[in-house]
């Protein structure tokens, strides 16, 4: 367990499986009213959280009632996105903050969590991406220190629709071996 600023970080487990996709509907209903067509509600059931879990890694941030404010998915490879890569990068997927308890920053510190994790295992990179056609998150992901790499014009969704998506890209020099 990893405490930061009154938010206790850790790996789920099977269990928290159903708490993951009530928090991905929650946050996908957050983003339809905001006017974001990004996720939908339905999209992620508790079997996609735990296949996830057994293929990298979740982490759920809570605060201290012990309450879901956030989590986030960490695969070690993308390849239907990024190709096939050397193992230099994590890729941090399904970023979710509960608007309804999470402290301001919450999604801040996930990204920190997640980037500390990543260079904790001595890769480089913190590799994501964000829908092409959100440009509020891409702001967000370059305030917090992502660079545009690329761009992803054919992903496909669970429903077949298809979109683009821009990669971005973090160098996590300074935390390597540190």
């Amino acid at each position: 367990m990893i405490i930061d600023d009154g938010i206790e970080f850790r790996r789920a487990g099977d269990a928290d499986a159903g708490l993951l996709e009530q928090l991905f509907d929650r946050t996908a209903r957050w983003m339809l009213a905001g006017g974001i067509d990004q996720w939908k509600p339905g999209d992620r059931d508790a079997a996609h959280f735990r296949a996830r879990m057994r293929d990298g890694e979740v982490w759920l941030a809570e605060d201290a009632e012990g309450r879901l404010c956030g989590a986030y998915e960490l695969w070690w490879s993308d390849e239907e996105a990024w190709g096939v890569q050397p193992p230099v990068a994590g890729y941090v997927h399904r970023l979710m903050v509960a608007r309804d308890v999470a402290p301001a920053g919450t999604g801040r510190l996930l990204l920190d969590h997640a980037e500390r994790r990543i260079a904790g295992t001595g890769r480089e990179r913190a590799r994501l991406d964000c829908v092409s056609t959100n440009p509020r998150l891409l702001a967000y992901y370059q305030d917090a220190g992502y660079r545009v790499v690329g761009e992803f014009p054919h992903k496909e969704a669970k429903d077949g629709r298809v979109y683009g998506v821009v990669l971005l890209e973090k160098r996590l020099d300074r935390l390597i071996g540190g």
